[in-house]
C-alpha cells in the first residue's frame, strides 16, 4: 500500500522524500513557524530570514547546496566597502583624459573610413584604470600589490586578456604613459606603412605591447582559464613560481553567449583557480540591441557561473542608491530592481525624469520614493550611478575577487554602453556601429569630464590629442602607481632562452628505420616524442595534450612514468593498478589529458606555446588529436595562436580520409592541410616515413627553440596504418629536401627503357606510389620516379617568395621547378587529401602535371575498398598514369582501357 503522508503529486516530489526524517514532528515545528511568518509578516520576510538562516548555515562549515541567484544590488554593500588605497580626484582626471583620446582616436580613424569602437571602453573605463592603477601586477617584480597583499610576479606578473573593442581606452593610456606618441595614435588601424596601431590586441601585429589576441568572441575566456590552468602546471612542475600571477578577462556580457565563454568554466572551479578573474561588462547590449531583452542577463550569468561553481561579485549600482536601499524597509525597491527587464533598464538610462518616475517607480512605496528626489537626481540613477561607473564600487568588488581563495570569482559590472559620449549615444541600439563625434559633441564631452581643453584647440575640423605633459602630476601619478605594481601593462617581453639541441639518439633510431616490424607513422612519432621527454637538458619542456584519446595514439606507456597532470593528485585506486600501464594521476604529471575536448585543448596549447613570453621559460607543447577535428574545428583557436605567436607541434593523427577505416563521414581528414595552409605561422607537412619524422621535428626544434627562434608552429599528419619503416636512404642532399618539402625517394631503373614519368606522393599516399611504380615496370613497361612530398604548402610557399623576388630583380628558382627539372614525362601527385593539396605547386612544375585525390566526403569501408572508390589506389594511379602518357603519345590509347579492364576499374 501507498504511505498516505508522501505526495502524490509530482511536482511536489522531493530528494528528501527518500530519506528518513529521525523527527517528524521537529519538522513539521520548523514547518509551522515558516507559515506564521509568512502570515504575519508577509512571503518577502520569509524569504530574508531564509536566506540569512541559509547563509549562516553555509559561514558555520555545513555543506548545503548553495544558491544561484541573489537579489539585483550589489554584492559588497556600501558599509563593507574597503578604504580607497588611491587620489580619486587624480585618478577622474587621468580616466577623463584616457577618454578624450580614445574617442579622438577613433573619430580621426572613422573620419578616413577606417571604424573602429568608442561605446565599449566608454562604458568600461573605470573597470580597466582601478585594474591598473591597484591590480594588475607587472612584469618587473619587486614590490607587493597594496590591494592584494601578494608578492609581485617575479617576472610573470598579471596576464591581462583585455576586451577587443576596448582598445582604443588602452592606446590612450599607453599614450598618457609615454609609450605611445600622437603620432602612432594618429595611426590607428592604419598598419600598412609598418607604423600604425592595429585595431584590436594583435600580438604579432604590435609584438611589445599585446600579448593575447582576444577579439574573436568566445576565445578570450577560454583562453584564460587554461592559462591560469598553465600557471599553475608552471608550478606545480618547478618550471616557475607563478603563485602571485592572476590572470583577468575582461569580457562583455554579449559575448557570453559564444559557447567557448562558458565551455570551461567548470575546469576553473573544479581545479580551484583562485588566481582567475572574469570582469564581465554587463552594458545590457551586444552589437545591434539588448542582450537579453525580456529578462535580466546579470541573474542568468550569476547563476550561471554560481551552478559552476564560481565566486560572484555583482557591482551594479553606484553610491547615489545607496541611500535608497538603506530605506527599503518593505523590499519593494529592491524587488522592482529584480524586475524590470533588460531592455527597459536601457530605455530608462535614455529617458528624462518623468517617464522614469512613471515607468519605474510604481506603487505606492516607490513614488513615496520618488517624490523625495529632484529630477536632475532621478535622472541620475539611471544614466551615471552604475556600480561599473564609480571607482570606489570598482575598487570594493575587485578587492573582493583578488581576497577570496578555493575558487575563480566573476566580477558582473553593471554599466551604460557609451557612457559619457552624449546622449546621442548613450544606451542607444545602434552605438556600437556610432564611429565618430561630432565637434559639437566633443564640447559636450569636454564639459562633461572638465578637461581644460580651450575652445581655441577645438575652432578647427581635426579634433586634438590631449597630454597633460610628461611632467604633469596626472603622469607623474601615473607612473607611480604602476612602478609600485611592478611595472607598465599591457606589454609583452621575450627575454632569448634557446634551449639546448636534445641528444641525437632519439631521431637516430627512426632514422635507422624498423626493420620488418610494420609501424604507423603516429607511433613512430609518439616514440620519439617519449625517448626526447627523457631528455636531461630539455625533457622536462615537453607538454604531451591530448583530448582523451592517448590510447588511440598509443600513448599509455607514458601514463605511468610522465604521470597525469592533476592539481588533486590521485584520491582513488585506479582500476588497472595492477597493470603494467596504469592510469597515475599526479599533482606533478606532465601529461595533461584535457578530455573531450578540443577547443580546451588548443587553448591549453596557446599557453604552452607563448610560455617562452608570458613567462620568459620556453616549453614545448605537443597536441595530439583526431586529424578532423583540427583545422576545421579548431580553426579560429589556429589562428588567435598564429597571432599570438605560439610556437610548438601540432599532431594529426589518424590523418587521411581513406586511412581513419570505418569511421566515416565526420571523421576522414582529407582536407586539413588545405585549411592549414591558409594560416601564414602553420608550417605543415605530412612524412611518408618514420625518419621523415625525425629530420623534421630536430629542424622544427632549431627553427622554434634555437639561437634565432621563429615565431611558427608546426602541423604534422601521422597516420594509424602500420607500414613498413625503411631506414633513411644514403641519397645526397635527402635531409634538405625532406625539409624543404621534396626528394626523390625512389627512382626508376636507370638502364630501363621505355616512357617515364615522375610520381609525386605524400603521407601514406607513397606506399600506393610504390606499388604503382612496380605495376608500371612490370606490367606496362613504363617507368616512373618516385618522389616523396612531405610538404606541398612549404613548397608553394617557396615559390611564391620566389616570384616575389624575381618581380625586385633577383635572379631564382623555386625549389619544387629546380627539383624536378629535367625530370622526364608528365607528373602525376597523388596524396590522401583532396586534390587543392598537391594542386598547390602546379603552376611552378614544368612537366605536364595532373593530380589524384580524395575529394568529397569520407566513407566508412575497408582501406582498399575506399581507395579504389575514390580511385586512388595502386591500380587507379596506373590507369591515370597511362592516360597522361597516351595524351602525348607515349603509349597507345588502346592500353588504358587494357588496364582499366585488367585491373577491374570498369566496373
Amino acid at each position: 500500500m501507498s504511505d498516505p503522508s508522501r505526495p502524490t503529486d509530482s511536482s511536489a516530489i522531493s530528494e528528501l522524500d527518500q530519506i528518513p526524517d529521525r523527527d517528524r514532528e521537529e519538522t513539521a515545528e520548523w514547518q509551522a513557524s515558516l507559515d506564521a511568518v509568512v502570515r504575519n509578516a508577509g512571503p518577502d520576510r520569509a524569504v530574508y530570514l531564509m536566506r540569512r538562516v541559509h547563509e549562516f548555515a553555509a559561514r558555520s562549515g555545513m555543506s548545503l547546496p548553495g544558491l544561484l541567484s541573489s537579489d539585483y544590488i550589489n554584492t559588497v554593500p556600501a558599509s563593507a566597502q574597503p578604504e580607497f588605497d588611491g587620489d580619486l580626484e587624480m585618478e577622474s582626471r587621468i580616466t577623463a583624459l584616457n577618454r578624450w583620446n580614445a574617442a579622438a582616436m577613433v573619430t580621426r580613424g572613422s573620419r578616413l573610413g577606417l571604424g573602429g569602437h568608442i561605446s565599449t571602453y566608454a562604458s568600461a573605463a573605470w573597470l580597466y584604470e582601478i585594474g591598473f592603477n591597484h591590480f594588475f601586477q607587472g612584469k618587473d617584480g619587486g614590490g607587493t600589490s597594496r590591494s592584494s597583499g601578494a608578492e609581485s610576479g617575479g617576472g610573470s606578473g598579471d596576464q591581462l586578456f583585455l576586451q577587443g573593442h576596448a582598445s582604443p581606452g588602452i592606446y590612450a593610456r599607453v599614450f598618457l604613459e609615454g609609450r605611445l606618441s600622437a603620432e602612432q595614435l594618429n595611426a590607428f588601424r592604419r598598419e600598412a606603412g609598418g607604423h600604425g596601431l592595429p585595431s584590436y590586441p594583435h600580438p604579432r601585429r604590435l609584438p611589445w605591447l599585446w600579448e593575447f589576441p582576444t577579439v574573436s568572441m568566445g576565445l578570450g575566456p577560454l583562453g584564460a582559464i587554461y592559462q591560469a590552468r598553465f600557471n599553475r602546471y608552471l608550478q606545480a612542475r618547478g618550471i616557475k613560481d607563478t603563485s602571485a600571477s592572476r590572470v583577468w578577462a575582461f569580457l562583455g556580457d554579449g559575448e557570453m553567449d559564444e559557447p567557448e565563454s562558458i565551455a570551461a568554466l567548470t575546469l576553473a572551479s573544479r581545479e580551484g583557480l583562485d588566481n582567475l578573474t572574469f570582469v564581465i561588462n554587463c552594458n545590457l547590449q551586444r552589437l545591434d540591441g539588448p542582450v537579453r531583452s525580456n529578462s535580466k542577463i546579470v541573474q542568468e550569468l550569476e547563476a550561471r557561473f554560481r551552478g559552476s561553481g564560481w565566486n560572484v561579485v555583482k557591482t551594479l549600482w553606484g553610491e547615489a542608491w545607496d541611500p535608497l536601499l538603506n530605506q527599503d524597509t518593505t523590499g519593494d525597491l529592491v524587488r522592482r530592481l529584480g524586475e524590470v527587464p533588460d531592455a527597459q533598464m536601457q530605455t530608462l538610462a535614455a529617458r528624462d525624469a518623468a517617464y522614469i518616475r512613471k515607468n519605474f517607480f510604481t506603487g505606492d512605496a516607490l513614488s513615496a520614493v520618488s517624490a523625495s528626489l529632484s529630477d536632475a537626481q532621478v535622472v541620475e540613477l539611471f544614466e551615471n550611478s552604475r556600480g561599473g561607473h564609480e571607482p570606489l564600487k570598482v575598487y570594493a568588488a575587485y578587492r573582493a575577487a583578488v581576497e577570496h581563495r578555493g575558487g575563480p570569482t566573476v566580477v558582473l559590472a553593471q554599466t551604460v554602453k557609451g557612457h559619457t559620449l552624449g546622449s546621442a549615444i548613450e544606451s542607444r541600439n545602434a552605438n556600437h556601429q556610432m564611429k565618430k563625434l561630432t565637434m559639437e559633441q566633443f564640447r559636450e564631452m569636454r564639459d562633461l569630464l572638465e578637461l581644460p581643453i580651450p575652445d581655441s584647440a577645438l575652432a578647427g575640423e581635426q579634433v586634438p590629442f590631449w597630454h597633460p605633459g610628461k611632467d604633469s602630476p596626472e603622469v607623474r601619478y601615473l607612473h607611480e602607481r604602476r612602478a609600485a605594481l611592478g611595472g607598465p601593462l599591457p606589454v609583452r617581453r621575450v627575454i632569448a632562452k634557446p634551449l639546448p639541441e636534445p641528444s641525437a639518439k632519439p631521431f637516430e633510431s627512426l632514422e635507422k628505420g624498423f626493420g620488418h616490424q610494420e609501424v604507423a607513422t603516429t607511433m613512430a612519432l609518439v616514440r620519439l616524442v617519449k625517448d626526447l621527454m627523457r631528455d636531461q637538458r630539455t625533457g622536462a619542456r615537453w607538454v604531451p595534450i591530448i583530448p582523451d584519446e592517448a590510447r588511440t595514439f598509443g600513448m599509455e606507456s607514458m601514463f605511468p612514468t610522465a604521470g597525469i597532470y592533476s592539481p588533486l593528485g590521485q584520491n582513488y585506486d585506479p582500476v588497472d593498478a595492477d597493470q603494467l600501464l596504469y592510469y597515475k594521476e599526479s599533482k606533478t604529471g606532465q601529461l595533461i589529458i584535457e578530455g573531450i575536448t578540443e577547443a580546451g585543448s588548443v587553448a591549453e596549447f596557446a599557453a604552452a606555446a607563448t610560455s617562452y613570453a608570458t613567462h620568459g621559460e620556453p616549453m614545448i607543447p605537443f597536441y595530439i588529436f583526431y586529424a578532423m577535428f583540427g583545422f576545421q574545428r579548431t580553426g579560429d583557436q589556429f589562428w588567435a595562436l598564429g597571432d599570438q605567436m605560439g610556437r610548438g607541434f601540432v599532431v594529426g593523427g589518424t590523418a587521411g580520409r581513406t586511412t581513419m577505416t570505418g569511421e566515416g563521414l565526420q571523421h576522414g581528414d582529407g582536407h586539413s592541410h588545405l585549411l592549414a595552409s591558409t594560416n601564414p605561422a602553420v608550417i605543415s607537412y605530412d612524412p611518408a616515413f618514420a625518419f621523415e619524422i625525425a629530420v623534421i621535428v630536430r629542424d622544427g626544434l632549431r627553427r622554434m627553440y634555437g639561437e634565432q627562434p621563429e615565431n611558427v608552429f608546426y602541423y604534422l599528419t601521422v597516420y594509424n596504418e602500420p607500414k613498413h619503416q625503411p631506414a633513411m636512404p644514403a641519397l645526397p642532399g635527402i635531409e634538405e629536401g625532406i625539409v624543404r618539402g621534396i626528394y626523390r625517394y625512389r627512382p626508376a631503373e636507370p638502364t630501363a627503357t621505355g616512357p617515364r614519368l615522375q610520381l609525386l606522393s605524400s603521407g601514406t599516399a607513397i606506399h600506393w606510389a610504390l606499388r604503382a611504380q612496380e605495376l608500371l615496370a612490370s606490367d606496362w613497361n613504363v617507368h616512373a620516379d618516385v618522389w616523396s612530398v612531405t610538404s606541398w604548402t612549404e613548397l608553394r610557399r617557396d615559390a611564391m617568395d620566389t616570384d616575389a623576388a624575381r618581380m625586385r630583380g633577383e635572379e631564382r628558382t623555386p625549389y619544387v621547378t629546380r627539383a624536378l627539372a629535367g625530370a622526364p614525362g608528365p607528373v602525376l601527385a597523388v596524396s590522401d587529401w583532396m586534390r587543392q593539396v598537391p594542386d598547390q605547386i602546379s603552376q611552378w612544375v614544368e612537366q605536364d602535371y595532373y593530380s589524384l585525390g580524395t575529394d568529397g566526403f569520407g566513407l566508412s569501408d575497408t582501406r582498399a575498398d575506399v581507395r579504389r572508390h575514390f580511385q586512388v589506389d595502386a591500380e587507379s594511379i596506373v590507369v591515370t598514369a597511362l592516360y597522361r602518357l597516351a595524351r602525348t603519345g607515349q603509349v597507345a590509347p588502346e592500353t588504358v582501357a587494357q588496364a582499366r579492364a585488367r585491373y577491374g576499374l570498369d566496373q
